[in-house]
């Protein structure tokens, strides 16, 4: 509601005393007070209601009006049953401040003022934004979306004073609310989506709400437009519905607020299945290319696909100098192969660049998805490309950096995720191969713990690559062999031989390094390598020992 509205009440007994300028300003709430700071109870928007208890000479006012200007709150009534008048020392600080001043009659309750203004704006904010939300929906169901999720999100913030954000599954920012903030921080982001997606992945029926760092959010799943929840498993949408997450708590808002809240998700729901049929293009690009990769198309065929597509990922730049691969699966335990659709969900977001914003920052990502395996043809600009792709375009660890906490909220319990990347190739002929390299990386990948891993190309140059596939029996015996002597005498005599035996291993067998390294005299570092040898049976001067040491370490 707006001041002026208060005016016009006449059981208020309001009078006007100062600041007829900014009689539209906004009223959002209202407090009583009587302390000389009560900045740490305002929230910006108030009618303050005092009866000037605080104030004890004319120097009071000043502050107090100061404090509440800084505060943004929206005027300032003051009591008349104490005082009478209403004094002319605090009628001045609120002419110097802009601060609208109303006289209360000495015959009014503040209580009657409270309850009518919170009356009158509950119930102003309840139907402005029913308003909004049938506007809105109208707007994005029948043509373009008026600015898409972002446009909802301030509207959520003028009208209900609610910061609130559109979250990917992996925590990625795509679309937020500034009213009353800063920006949400990525880390943030991404709490909250592991927090949902571990939720909903319980069963938790939303809104889920969750403290963090002091502040409380409410987190709304935003469902597939046109799908019933009740028909879907979990498991299908976990990794790929958005979610709106709301910094207040849900847990006594009535059902009206509840409802309208429910309609904002329908409405981003309806951005989300036109952001998904944008990307139709792209998925069917990919798919033509791999599968004529797959049935050993000639590569002058493969090259035709290669430069149709190219534009269309990368527009304006022309034809893409490289390409790489990377190969993606989702699997469930008990479940059979076939979730293709789920890993193609996934990768696409995996591979947009985490610190990008908005629906649509995945205009060069092309993601098919061939039986279980989700498989995407990513370009490379001429730029990421100036050195034969040896050591740019995209990296395993990388990719994964950034969405690693929520996606293992998400497939916590039965599920994993792991993704395998090609070196860049830079013509037709090479795709192939690029794609037998990422999928042999990502079973690397299998072969680790974990509900998120990931491998490259670099690792397959390396004994990396031979570890994982060693049975487990025999991995713990070759290490136990080695390495319990060690540990057990370190148990025993707080000895460090096992990080002295790493440090040793690092610097090549270097002793002037390694004394450094560790901050230790020559001869006490020798002396911890005699005893190594001692109780091994070793002899670290020789290769075949010093690899086997080294291999041991890599496997415990």
């Amino acid at each position: 509601m707006r001041l002026r509205a208060l005016l016009d009440t006449d059981a208020l007994g309001l009078r006007l005393l100062g600041g007829e300028d900014e009689l539209d300003r906004a009223v959002r709430g209202v407090m009583t007070t009587d302390l000389r700071d009560p900045s740490r109870y305002l929230a910006g928007g108030e009618l303050v209601l005092t009866g000037l208890a605080w104030r004890r000479d004319a120097d009071d006012s000043e502050p107090f009006v100061r404090i509440l200007v800084q505060a943004g709150v929206a005027a300032l009534a003051a009591g008349e049953a104490e005082l009478g008048d209403v004094p002319e020392d605090l009628v001045r600080a609120c002419a110097r401040h802009r601060l609208p001043l109303f006289a209360v009659h000495e015959s009014v309750a503040f209580a009657t003022i409270t309850e009518h203004v919170v009356r009158q704006v509950s119930g102003e904010r309840a139907g402005d934004l029913a308003a909004v939300v049938d506007r809105h929906r109208r707007m994005m169901t029948s043509g373009p979306a008026g600015g898409g999720p972002d446009v909802v999100l301030d509207l959520l913030g003028s009208d209900l004073d609610l910061r609130a954000w559109v979250l990917s599954p992996t925590g990625r920012l795509i679309a937020g609310s500034e009213v009353g903030g800063p920006a949400l921080p990525a880390e943030t982001c991404a709490r909250l989506a592991a927090e949902h997606l571990a939720a909903t992945r319980t069963g938790r029926r939303g809104p889920h709400r969750v403290l963090l760092d002091g502040s409380t959010y409410s987190l709304f799943p935003v469902r597939s437009a046109g799908r019933a929840p009740a028909s879907r498993d979990v498991r299908e949408t976990v990794l790929a519905d958005w979610l709106l997450a709301v910094e207040a708590d849900a847990g006594d808002w009535p059902a009206e607020r509840l409802d309208l809240l429910q309609g904002v998700t329908q409405l981003i729901a309806v951005e989300r299945e036109r952001r998904d049929a944008a990307r139709t293009v792209r998925r069917r690009l990919a798919q033509e290319v791999l599968e004529l990769v797959q049935t050993g198309a000639a590569p002058a065929e493969i090259a035709a696909r290669l430069r149709v597509a190219a534009p269309v990922l990368l527009p304006g730049l022309g034809a893409a100098p490289h390409w790489q691969v990377v190969v993606a699966r989702v699997e469930w335990e008990g479940e059979e192969a076939g979730g293709g659709s789920i890993a193609q969900s996934v990768l696409e977001e995996v591979l947009v660049d985490p610190r990008a914003s908005g629906p649509e920052p995945s205009d060069r990502i092309a993601v098919a998805h061939l039986g279980d395996e989700a498989i995407a043809l990513v370009p490379l600009p001429a730029v990421a490309a100036e050195h034969d792709g040896s050591e740019t375009g995209l990296l395993a660890d990388a990719l994964l950096r950034a969405v690693r906490e929520p996606l293992s909220a998400g497939l916590d319990g039965d599920g994993r995720l792991t993704l395998g990347v090609s070196a860049a190739v830079h013509s037709a002929e090479g795709l192939r191969g690029a794609l037998e390299e990422a999928r042999h990386a990502r079973r690397v990948a299998a072969a680790r713990p974990g509900r998120v891993c990931a491998a490259g190309h670099q690792e397959l140059a390396s004994h990396v690559l031979l570890l994982p596939f060693v049975p487990d029996d025999v991995r713990r015996a070759f290490t136990a062999r080695l390495l319990d002597p060690l540990t057990d005498y370190d148990r025993r005599h707080r000895a460090e031989l096992i990080p002295t035996l790493e440090a040793f291993l690092d610097c090549d067998g270097s002793w002037t390094r390694c004394a450094t390294r560790l901050h230790l005299h020559v001869n006490t570092l020798r002396y911890r390598v005699g005893r190594i040898e001692q109780l091994t049976g070793r002899d670290l001067s020789r290769l075949e020992d010093k690899l086997d040491f080294f291999l041991a370490l890599r496997m415990s």
